[in-house]
């Protein structure tokens, strides 16, 4: 039987006390197949999905082949989404705390080029970012791969979906040809094996079977008129009143449309898509992720590498054309061990779609009618936190514990009153109880944080 503890792998032992006070105790199956292979110096080809562990995966080892007291662009990874990048930035240097002086920069479109170029100036041993804002800074000079060992993709299948192979392609050739490859997907179309033929050597094929299961997640779908489409969704939402649920749309238009109609019903909504700027998108996941959000409305580009904890149910407005798009979406609920829901609304002319589910994940579809949800009078799905979004951030020396000891100081409002707190480089969203709403606000306006007064508002 193969060892998954962290603890079999050679890794020094201050690496290994690191991890394990992160609370990765035992390899997920993805961690404990290609781990292993990375650390080796293979070339590999994973399928894995979110939220199976693939990022501490590919993290692990790409720290360990580091030489720290080198300053040269070592590893990089290149992922589909600013969220995406921005979430792996962070699971690198959360892994990389107990390896001194690591410099790990963050390159992605939708924010200012020149601090980018100032931080590139002191080389950073790792490089994550979005394959536009990368190539950008190659053609201009301030990003040097010639010491790069080290290429990941992650989510491999999504960048091709977004047009992004040509500027793939073009950042690959700025590096050494020998250097490690590592290609993460969670689908195995065609074009991934092309481009894995291209750009790898011998990889070796690591497959994670990941089937939806039955009794995580209870998965129904509604057969709707063409016009009863939002009507039916309000009436799923007044049925199984998830308190946090994400609603899959196809195009973005949908997405905003959407959104706007069920915040004329009365729901707290939001939509992530990809005509938003990088502002607008931080809010929305922080409203979503802190609980200050009910309904999350987004397309598949926009979605991917969302990982919210307590995601109660996830909702197909419509159903996607790809049936392992479909799994992909509907295995965001349920995990963790605890119970998930997925609802698909489709209409009569959708059937093969449903047909085609239920042969890629061998199951046969529960079908209810629409007549059995159950409308509830005066019901409102209201969140149970709001954000308060404080105009200072980690650029002007503000952290978490500023915020909470300033909320808490008078002793008014406990410490477990306050939610989670997100530190972005000029502003901080704090996400408080609602009733302690307006009492947070104004502690926060009149007081001073690190003996300073900061401009302070609440998010609708």
């Amino acid at each position: 039987m193969t060892n998954t503890t962290f603890s079999s792998l050679a890794l020094a032992p201050e690496v290994l006390a690191n991890i394990k006070s992160l609370g990765y105790e035992t390899m997920t199956p993805i961690q404990a197949q290609s781990l292993p292979l990375v650390l080796d110096g293979q070339d590999i080809l994973a399928q894995a999905k979110t939220g199976s562990g693939k990022t501490a995966a590919f993290a692990i080892g790409l720290l360990d082949g580091l030489d720290i007291l080198t300053y040269q662009t070592q590893a990089l990874v290149m992922c589909p989404t600013r969220e995406l990048a921005d979430q792996v930035s962070k699971e690198i240097r959360r892994l990389a705390r107990a390896i001194p002086n690591t410099k790990v920069l963050t390159l992605c479109g939708g924010k200012p080029f020149g601090p980018q170029l100032a931080s590139l100036e002191h080389r950073p041993h790792v490089v994550v970012g979005t394959p536009g804002r990368i190539l950008k800074h190659l053609k201009k000079g301030s990003l040097r791969l010639n010491r790069l060992n080290m290429l990941v993709l992650d989510e491999a299948d999504r960048m091709l979906d977004m047009g992004f192979q040509e500027d793939i392609m073009q950042i690959i050739d700025a590096m050494p040809q020998e250097r490690q490859t590592l290609l993460f997907s969670a689908t195995y179309p065609e074009e991934i094996k092309d481009i894995s033929l291209a750009i790898q050597i011998d990889p070796i094929d690591v497959r994670v079977e990941d089937p939806v299961e039955e009794n995580k997640i209870k998965q129904i779908f509604y057969e709707i008129e063409r016009d009863e489409r939002t009507e039916k969704l309000i009436a799923l939402i007044h049925h199984y009143r998830p308190q946090s649920s994400v609603v899959f749309c196809n195009r973005k238009h949908q997405c905003q449309d959407l959104a706007e109609e069920l915040w004329a019903k009365g729901f707290h909504a939001l939509a992530l898509h990809g005509d938003l700027d990088q502002n607008e998108r931080d809010r929305v996941l922080v409203q979503f992720s802190n609980k200050s959000s009910s309904i999350l409305i987004a397309t598949d580009v926009a979605a991917r590498g969302l990982d919210i904890k307590d995601l109660e149910a996830v909702i197909n407005f419509e159903l996607s054309p790809d049936p392992d798009v479909h799994v992909h979406r509907i295995g965001r609920t349920g995990r963790a061990g605890k119970e998930g829901l997925a609802l698909s609304l489709f209409m009569a002319s959708e059937a093969p779609k449903v047909s085609a589910i239920e042969k890629y994940q061998n199951i046969s579809a529960r079908i209810d009618h629409t007549a059995t949800l159950k409308p509830r009078e005066h019901f409102k799905l209201i969140p149970e936190m709001v954000t308060l979004v404080v105009n200072g951030g980690r650029k002007d020396k503000v952290r978490a514990g500023d915020l909470l000891g300033a909320l808490t100081a008078n002793k008014v409002i406990l410490g477990k009153q306050i939610g989670k707190i997100d530190i972005a480089d000029h502003l901080a969203y704090v996400a408080v109880e609602r009733p302690i709403a307006k009492q947070a606000l104004k502690i926060l306006s009149e007081g001073k944080i690190k003996g300073r007064m900061f401009r302070v508002r609440k998010l609708n």
